[in-house]
């Protein structure tokens, strides 16, 4: 069932993909982060499969570190993901073998700066959430089987500004602490963590969102002030979610993603 039902306007998904992925330059000096493959698909095709298989196809790319790869992607889609004949001369069109899954993608590419923080890149595309009650909100660089369903059926029924997927991983994340369906505290890469982690698939109020930021926000570290801000306001709700869950950060992880991919045990596949 397509989540649209859950509200009476088209949901968007809004995708950070400003990232260098330092940690990654030994797979890769030359892609954006969300550019780097799990087999033969960048890792944000991957994720905007997982939406879309759910019912969300309308997508948001705050782009920064060579966005422009990105927007080559897409622009040339067909050619990147498809066999095609083409006869040369006379400005003649390829003819593609193969028709995609993802005809009908709604995709907004926007450059929102190659050192601008996560905050500041939301801000700068509120206007292509015009219409919205929610929009959902991830990373470039994570998969998950998140049930995206009951992930906004949540939300709105918290009442709250925001709602973030929560996953228990190793120490190194934005740790959050749970009380009675709600964030209770949030802090930023702890130096030792029992307890979960944002995970990403996070779900905002198209309009009450933005009183947490400010009006010159560049600088602003979405994890920081306003998720904070939230937490201090009681605002802040959180999904838990037990299933997989996995970001590609480190060379590890990306062999750890790729591997399971090749073995056809990828659990975030959840399309056809």
């Amino acid at each position: 069932m397509s989540v649209d039902n859950h509200t009476n306007k088209k949901m968007r998904a809004v995708i950070l993909c400003g990232g260098q992925g330092t940690r990654l330059r030994e797979i890769s000096e030359i892609l954006p982060k969300p550019m780097i493959t799990i087999g033969n698909r960048p890792i944000l095709w991957h994720i905007m499969k997982l939406f879309a298989s759910q019912g969300v196809s309308d997508f948001i790319l705050c782009l920064g570190y060579k966005g422009w790869l990105i927007k080559e992607f897409f622009l040339n889609y067909n050619m990147m993901t498809s066999d095609f004949t083409i006869q040369l001369g006379n400005n003649q069109k390829p003819t593609f073998h193969e028709r995609n899954d993802e005809n009908g993608w709604n995709i907004t590419l926007a450059d929102t700066g190659e050192k601008t923080m996560t905050g500041g890149r939301l801000v700068k595309i509120r206007q292509y959430l015009e219409g919205t009650d929610h929009f959902f909100l991830t990373y470039g660089d994570g998969v998950a089987n998140v049930d995206l369903k009951n992930l906004l059926h949540t939300h709105i029924n918290s009442g709250k500004v925001g709602t973030i997927t929560a996953v228990k991983v190793a120490e190194r994340f934005g740790e959050v602490h749970i009380d009675n369906g709600r964030v209770v505290e949030f802090n930023e890469k702890p130096a030792v963590s029992n307890n979960r982690v944002n995970g990403g698939f996070m779900v905002f109020d198209s309009k009450r969102v933005w009183d947490y930021f400010d009006s010159d926000s560049d600088n602003i570290v979405l994890e920081e002030k306003p998720l904070r801000e939230m937490v201090k306001n009681k605002q802040l709700g959180v999904y838990n979610h037990d299933g997989f869950w996995q970001c590609m950060d480190t060379p590890r992880e990306y062999n750890l993603l790729n591997s399971i991919w090749e073995n056809g045990n990828a659990a975030w596949k959840i399309w056809g």
